[in-house]
């Protein structure tokens, strides 16, 4: 088989903590669940859970923090374990052969799985049309939001490289695009942290991809209504 012209890796891109279930066990509504060590479970897919599934899945749960870029999974490793971020976010890279990377997708049983995997697949080609056609300034104010959407916080640990990395462009691009949005008010950039001071303007600088990646997922939300 030949090889593929680049690998994906998925990465934490903020801090993270995660439950790891290794056994893979497959609505209930969000009262407080915990796992089997009393660390009460945040993730929408494992609180979408049955009370008799949650009880036989959420005991084989292992609570683990993860560090700022930890790599979850490398392409053409085996799966051993099933990731369900708690806090934070994980993110979905294309790795080239010379090293450069750039975000391809963000990722949010069997119903939101599936649910999920299209999600994903929309989020996929979406993201690589926006990293091609779409300006730097713009693809800055669409990856902050995305962020801000699954971190749950307006204050984000992010420095030039990363920013760089998950934007697959140079780290003085940021900069210039970074700095554009601080001067309009948007958002407060200093040395790894950006904070979003304008949502809603920031969501006019962002290019249109944003609003159609929410309004699928609007979609999806009133037809599972």
């Amino acid at each position: 088989m030949a090889k593929s012209p680049f690998s994906a890796r998925v990465a934490s891109a903020a801090r993270t903590t995660a439950s790891a279930n290794r056994d893979g066990d497959h609505h209930a509504n969000g009262s407080s669940r915990k796992d089997g060590d009393g660390n009460h479970v945040l993730n929408e897919i494992l609180l979408a859970l049955s009370r008799a599934e949650s009880e036989a899945v959420l005991p084989k749960l292992e609570f683990m923090r993860l560090k700022l870029h930890h790599v979850l999974h490398e392409a053409g490793e085996t799966l051993k374990s099933a990731y369900f971020c708690n806090s934070g976010m994980f993110s979905v890279l294309n790795v080239m052969p010379d090293g450069k990377s750039v975000e391809v997708g963000l990722p949010k049983l069997e119903r939101a799985l599936n649910r999920f995997a299209q999600f994903m697949g929309v989020q996929v080609t979406q993201v690589a049309a926006c990293n091609r056609l779409h300006e730097v300034n713009e693809r800055l104010a669409r990856w902050l939001l995305m962020t801000q959407d699954r971190v749950g916080s307006e204050h984000l640990p992010l420095t030039q490289e990363f920013l760089a990395q998950m934007l697959g462009t140079r780290r003085s691009s940021v900069t210039v695009s970074a700095g554009t949005l601080q001067k309009a008010g948007l958002i407060s950039y200093t040395r790894g942290h950006v904070a979003i001071l304008d949502r809603h303007n920031l969501e006019e600088a962002a290019c249109d991809c944003y609003g159609l990646l929410q309004k699928q997922v609007k979609e999806w939300e009133s037809q599972d209504a």
